[in-house]
């Protein structure tokens, strides 16, 4: 996720780590053009199994039906003026707290065209090739305009950062996750090689801190740890530069923190204290880990990889985070022994493993059995906001970290004169190129004994067999089961009057898969339902976070049938209290579409509140004469 490689700072008078920013002409090249319809392509082939399916979803298809609510809903927050930190069109009657949930509003709201136009499930494949790609083209500009000369190191770079494994994974899943486009620019402001221009700068990095919190909190959690440790490695790797940047780096951060406190203030506020907060998370965030062994595996979703061996070594499909496989680890040691006398590397170094060893949770494990060591997480475990992040998400810092490396190593071969020794002119970082590949002095001698062009072929053969592996193969989708025509079409506009509920059977899901959820995102929101697929507190009066909002008596009477496929046996007592709930959830129609065991379901349905009837591929109960 965030890396902490954004960084221009030069490596002092020994080794800069950068040009002179004017020496480096920003014109937009072909090859630039290149780059970015390369890296669209990609993502767009990515989500290919999903372009004209409505009726499939990625893998996590609960979290997928979640984000495109939240993008319907970032939608009416642009056109109706709708509050954009609370929605009453789920969780009927309380609504629920979207600031403190993943709102994507930094998605949603400029994808409202899109979402109004074509629908959610567009608007939503949309957002992860802007995430991809995104990430992708950010850290290509990043590289070619701060780290590297060569802009086919830094497309190679880029396309690591934002086509790793981990970033797929989390692109089927967690929007909020792999949108990290953000992250190179907002390092790109903290690291900035110069010392001038500090309140301008720290202007647009408090804006860009605000935006990126309506883009994904966790991420931003990741970044300011990130680049914290890599400003200590950096400025221990390198004192004099330290010294000289720290000053315009303090004020930058100040004045940024200023901007971000003033635009934020009130969303946090709602986030941690208004209707629907909650304390804590509904899981125990400790229990997502990695193994040891995820670090030199095939993740699912790449060319070698399988669907069992990752299922051993992670919590889920979508945190498969460090799956680098052993030859992307060995590149990545090799470049930081090869390059190790520059402070950028070190610091790098330090962070990707600090990263590392934090994913591996409490207690690390190695191919599935506990070896009893103590994993260095506890020390972070009880830090307020870091112990609410999952640790297996720590492994995310190392990818971009690994691009870097990656591009620094290419454009150091590229350096090589073809011909004898020497670096190619003005190609940052390229003094001691040949230096590190021959094992001699810099300039003539030995190095010019050597020729650059094998060592090119030799080394780029070592990246190429590294990354190949890893290529990414298109998202894994689902079958769902469609919205019922009667809810698509609008045939329960004719039973629901202003101020009632549409309620989908089985109502209030928690943390399972939510009909409400899913049907209210695929019609925009046309209707209020109770339940709902969010996080929120477990009662007025308890603050404690769950999913969903809490069962009444009746939801969970559905549930079990729905889990069980058995039909419970239904008493006078059970229709009174059916009665009770409907009115707490202001129902006027309950509605079943597709549904495993769904017979048990409607069967239940019907000892609680009389026969349904089949309207339009739903099985419909109108119950406004019980509720009054």
């Amino acid at each position: 996720m965030a890396a902490p490689a954004a960084v221009g700072a030069p490596g002092g008078r020994r080794q800069p780590v950068a040009p002179p920013v004017a020496a480096r002409p920003r014109r937009v090249r072909s090859v630039d053009v290149a780059v970015v319809a390369g890296y669209l392509g990609l993502a767009v082939l990515l989500t290919s199994r999903q372009w004209g399916r409505p009726d499939r979803l990625f893998h996590q298809d609960n979290d997928q039906m979640l984000f495109e609510w939240m993008l319907a809903r970032a939608a009416r927050a642009v056109t109706a003026g709708e509050n954009p930190l609370h929605s009453a069109a789920l969780n009927a009657p309380d609504g629920v707290n979207l600031m403190a949930n993943t709102s994507v509003l930094g998605l949603g709201v400029p994808l409202t065209p899109v979402t109004l136009l074509f629908g959610t499930q567009a608007a939503f494949l949309v957002a992860v090739v802007v995430s991809l790609a995104g990430t992708a083209i950010a850290w290509y500009v990043l590289l070619a305009r701060r780290l590297v000369g060569s802009r086919v190191a830094a497309a190679v770079g880029g396309l690591v950062c934002g086509f790793a494994p981990g970033m797929v994974a989390q692109a089927g899943a967690h929007l909020h996750m792999a949108a990290q486009f953000l992250a190179p620019p907002i390092l790109a402001l903290v690291f900035r090689p110069g010392t001038d221009r500090v309140r301008r700068h720290g202007v647009a990095l408090g804006l860009l801190v605000a935006y990126q919190v309506f883009v994904g909190e966790e991420l931003l959690v990741f970044l300011a740890l990130a680049a914290g440790a890599f400003a200590v490695a950096y400025a221990l790797a390198d004192r004099a530069a330290a010294r000289r940047l720290a000053p315009a780096l303090l004020g930058r951060l100040g004045v940024g923190a200023l901007v971000a406190g003033a635009l934020l203030a009130y969303p946090l506020w709602f986030q941690f204290l208004g209707p629907g907060h909650y304390q804590g998370m509904p899981f125990h965030a400790r229990g997502f880990q990695l193994d040891a062994a995820s670090f030199t595996a095939s993740a699912r979703q790449t060319v070698l990889g399988d669907g069992y061996v990752p299922g051993l070594l992670t919590p889920n499909p979508t945190e498969e985070n460090s799956f680098f496989g052993p030859g992307l680890l060995v590149v990545a040691v090799v470049v930081v022994v090869w390059l190790w006398r520059r402070p950028l590397v070190r610091a790098l170094a330090a962070v990707g493993l600090l990263a590392a060893v934090l994913s591996l949770g409490d207690t690390v494990r190695v191919d599935g059995a506990s070896t009893g060591l103590p994993g260095p997480y506890r020390l972070l475990a009880g830090v307020p906001l870091l112990d609410l992040v999952v640790p297996a998400r720590f492994a995310l810092i190392c990818v971009p970290v690994l691009g870097v490396l990656v591009a620094l190593s290419l454009d150091q071969a590229l350096a090589l004169a073809p011909v004898g020794g020497g670096a190619v002119p003005g190609v940052p970082g390229a003094e001691g190129g040949a230096v590190a590949l021959s094992g001699t002095g810099s300039g003539g001698g030995a190095a010019a004994d050597q020729p650059g062009v094998p060592v090119r072929l030799l080394w780029g053969g070592a990246v190429a067999a590294a990354l190949l592996p890893l290529a990414p193969t298109p998202i894994r989708t689902v079958p769902t089961w469609p919205v019922p025509a009667f809810v698509a079409d609008g045939g329960w506009r004719a039973y629901v009057p202003a101020g009632r509920t549409l309620v989908p059977v089985p109502p209030v899901t928690g943390a399972g898969v939510s009909p409400a959820t899913f049907w209210s995102a695929r019609t925009g929101l046309a209707f209020t339902a109770p339940g709902g697929y969010f996080i929120g507190p477990s009662a007025a009066a308890d603050p404690t976070a769950r999913w969903g909002a809490p069962d009444r008596p009746t939801a969970a009477l559905l549930r079990r049938a729905a889990e069980t496929g058995e039909a419970p046996v239904v008493t006078d007592a059970d229709r009174r209290q059916a009665v009770a709930d409907l009115r707490h959830w202001r129902a006027a129609v309950l509605v079943q579409g597709g549904l495993h065991r769904g017979e048990a379901v409607r069967r239940t349905v019907d000892a609680l509140v009389g026969p349904g009837r089949e309207v339009d591929g739903a099985w419909v109960w109108d119950v406004r004469p019980l509720v009054g």
